[in-house]
């Protein structure tokens, strides 16, 4: 039998994980020496941006992503956007270098110290294996976890005299090895689902992140189809799970509690799919459901059922539930509803400023309909959802939760896993700065991802926080003078700044003919309205 990195190496290769994300130490080295041809190594300049592209990659590829560490350093630096990950239940296999094993208690230089409660209690899973005949076990178990629902990242502290140990001879049993879940409605579920849907007069959709993940969005319009239902974004979306230009779509709902209820009153029922009830972030107290609604929740995540304050929950797949309701109910039972209106008009910039929305606009007249849009301007997320034309699945990736320094790195990441499609990041100037050492891997793999920095020297989502709570003016709040051009040149990325909407229509066509990562920062207002 071959050491423990022979097999490591032979049981990634069979789960399809040859992309490596990471940032080298000294405990990484004898893993990451003479790596196999078959593998890549995605080098990230700082711990954070490592885990924002691995994460990027993996939403956009619908698998897991592999990501390599340095001890306990890097793993701290990569623990900020790993907030996200568990959010967006990213199938992420994390492993960090350790030191020498017969070392580890003496604590000397590099020591993850206590290295499985690190990263808790953010990963499903945190392991140290005893031995070194464990790993290859212990790196079969973190994919398989990883994977199963609901989906999460995993970590790994892995000794670096381990790899070149013998393997044990039984490790040949777990190359290959694969677990599902089945976890389908039962029959008489979805013939109550279906009776509910049917007698309700006048029900309504709101789904989650998760139908977009399970390629379910289809069927979501094939549903709200035989239902002529509404169909409403559950708040706070990382993903998009419903065509934007449907009859059906209605938008995102607000994530306050009296707002979300007021724009459900007249529902009897609420069918939640693929998402939490509810992920608040402005506190705005109210009754949770509209007098006279009932709430049911379709979820894969029982973490996400048991914590919900309010309506019945089935814990399934969501996917398949979907898949077999928008068949089981009866069609043609409520009227149709209208067609969608027009995009509201924007003005036209002035003042050597132009206006997000403008910008969105823009954006969807002249970038491909299949784009994959990948956003961190948090203060902009009205005027986006409504210039929005997404109607592909797999087109919108926002930080989870709602934590800086995803956007950026993982619209690389997202580039990477997507040869056949463009991918777009919108990224705050506040937020850019989080992640911005991912230009250099940009230029460095010659990604040809697209950045649009929406520079407004602010946070502009702390502003309007600040209107609604009513601190007034609070220090800390302007990141003027940032010169996003030349931070991204200094990188080996191609910028552009532009102020008006013939120079920025001009920079964006020559982006998408480039080939290459591109840069274009575009001076924009303050919103108003987070």
């Amino acid at each position: 039998m071959s050491d423990v990195r022979g097999v490591t190496f032979d049981i990634l290769r069979s789960h399809g994980l040859t992309t490596i994300f990471g940032n080298p130490g000294s405990n990484e080295l004898p893993f990451l020496a003479g790596l196999p041809s078959d593998f890549r190594y995605v080098l990230g300049l700082h711990e954070g941006a490592v885990m924002a592209m691995a994460d990027g990659y993996a939403l956009a590829r619908g698998g897991a992503a592999f990501v390599n560490l340095h001890s306990a350093a890097g793993t701290g630096n990569a623990m900020g956007v790993l907030t996200n990950s568990v959010y967006s239940h990213s199938p992420l296999i994390i492993t960090a270098g350790q030191q020498v094993r017969s070392t580890i208690g003496q604590e000397v230089m590099l020591t993850n110290v206590d290295a499985t409660a690190l990263p808790k209690p953010l990963v499903k899973s945190s392991c140290e294996p005893a031995c070194a005949q464990d790993v290859p076990r212990a790196i079969s178990q973190a994919i398989q976890l990883a994977n199963l629902p609901p989906k999460g990242p995993v970590y790994l502290s892995i000794p670096y005299d381990d790899w070149s140990q013998e393997a044990p001879s039984t490790a040949r049993h777990l190359i290959g090895r694969s677990t599902a879940v089945g976890g389908c409605l039962s029959a008489l579920q979805l013939e109550e689902l279906s009776r509910l849907l049917d007698g309700a007069s006048n029900p309504v959709l709101v789904l989650g992140p998760e139908v977009d993940a399970e390629a379910a969005n289809e069927d979501a319009v094939r549903l709200a189809d035989a239902l002529a239902a509404p169909v409403w974004i559950a708040p706070s979306p990382s993903r998009c799970p419903f065509p934007t230009r449907h009859p059906s779509f209605r938008g995102v709902l607000p994530a306050g509690v009296r707002a979300l209820s007021e724009l459900l009153s007249g529902h009897d029922l609420i069918l939640v799919i693929g998402a939490p009830v509810f992920r608040y972030h402005q506190f705005e107290p109210g009754d949770l459901l509209p007098e006279g609604a009932r709430l049911m929740q379709l979820t894969g995540d029982p973490g996400e059922a048991a914590r919900a304050p309010v309506g019945d929950a089935i814990v399934c797949a969501v996917g398949d539930a979907v898949a077999r309701m928008a068949v089981a109910v009866t069609p043609g039972t409520r009227p149709k509803l209208p067609p969608v209106v027009d995009f509201v008009a924007v003005a036209p910039s002035t003042g050597g400023r132009m206006h997000p929305a403008e910008v969105f606009a823009l954006l969807r007249e002249f970038a491909p309909e299949d784009a994959v849009w990948v956003k961190e301007s948090t203060s902009t997320t009205e005027d986006f959802w409504a210039q929005a034309a997404i109607s592909c699945q797999g087109s919108y990736f926002f930080p989870a939760a709602g934590g800086l320094g995803f956007g950026l790195p993982a619209a690389i990441g997202a580039q990477l896993a997507h040869a056949d499609r463009q991918v777009i990041g919108l990224i705050g100037d506040g937020s850019a700065n989080y992640g911005i050492t991912a230009l250099w891997t940009a230029a460095e793999y010659q990604i040809p991802v697209i950045i649009i920095v929406l520079k407004n020297g602010t946070y502009g989502a702390l502003r309007w926080f600040g209107s609604q709570l009513g601190t007034g003016e609070t220090p800390g709040l302007d990141v003027p003078g940032i010169d996003f051009t030349a931070i991204a040149t200094g990188f080996g990325v191609t910028a552009v700044a532009v102020s008006n909407a013939e120079d920025f229509v001009h920079a964006l066509k020559a982006a998408l003919c480039a080939s290459k990562p591109t840069l274009i920062e575009v001076q924009t207002d303050v919103p108003s309205s987070g």
